[in-house]
């Protein structure tokens, strides 16, 4: 339930403790992940530390305790999956839709929570499933669906708790409305428009500003092709 990052993360905690005795400084864990900030440190180890990998001690210096590995670095000590929007151990795409053919339905899994608004951290357990109108799904591939978190593309008529349908696809046209995998552990979902060697994620909100990012930050998770809504 993990992304490569975040086990990239908890096996350089978990390899330095055992060596040093305590776990690394903020700045070695940003230099060894190689990340820019140490914003985005900050961020995987709250998501470490929700899903129960580790424990932060109050009032101590460097005090984080490992409390259990995922069995990928239990048995060899390395991640071995690609890291995808949502959070799940498959290194393959997303389970392609179960068609009920006598209904005319579709069973989609859900994978999690995307982000409209700042990009968060998607979370899924990969079990449930939801159903969706055969004549929603749009082209060829895999089809997965994602609840939505925020207020961003509410222009769009994309609101807080709504079930978007995604096409699995790694291309988009400027316009598309798409999950885009920011800087390899945050998830979104924006308008794509790219501008020579930059990738526009714009929000459909005015109280949203857009992100331009380089090319190499962005990568294209899938594409919006329905939404399902509950009143």
């Amino acid at each position: 339930m993990l992304t490569r990052k975040q086990i990239e993360l908890l096996s350089f905690i978990h390899k330095r403790i055992q060596r040093d005795g305590v776990p690394p400084s903020f700045d070695e864990m940003k230099d060894a992940l190689s990340l820019r900030s140490k914003s985005g440190i900050h961020r995987l180890i709250t998501a470490l530390e929700e899903r129960g990998f580790i424990r932060r001690l109050a009032h101590r210096a460097r005090a984080i305790e490992i409390v259990r590995l995922p069995e990928m670095l239990e048995n060899d000590g390395r991640g071995g999956f690609e890291p995808r929007v949502i959070e799940g151990e498959r290194s393959a795409p997303p389970a392609a839709a179960l068609q009920t053919a006598t209904e005319g339905v579709n069973e989609l899994p859900l994978l999690g929570r995307i982000a409209a608004g700042q990009p968060i951290e998607a979370i899924t357990d990969g079990t449930t499933r939801i159903s969706v109108p055969q004549q929603m799904l749009s082209g060829r591939g895999n089809h997965y669906a994602l609840e939505v978190r925020g207020d961003s593309m509410i222009n769009a008529g994309i609101n807080d708790g709504d079930i978007v349908v995604i096409r699995e696809t790694s291309i988009a046209e400027n316009g598309d409305i798409v999950v885009a995998q920011v800087d390899g552990y945050e998830a979104t979902l924006k308008r794509y428009r790219k501008q020579g060697d930059m990738i526009a994620l714009e929000a459909a909100n005015p109280a949203y500003e857009t992100r331009l990012l380089r090319e190499g930050q962005v990568k294209v998770q899938g594409k919006l092709v329905g939404l399902i809504r509950t009143y």
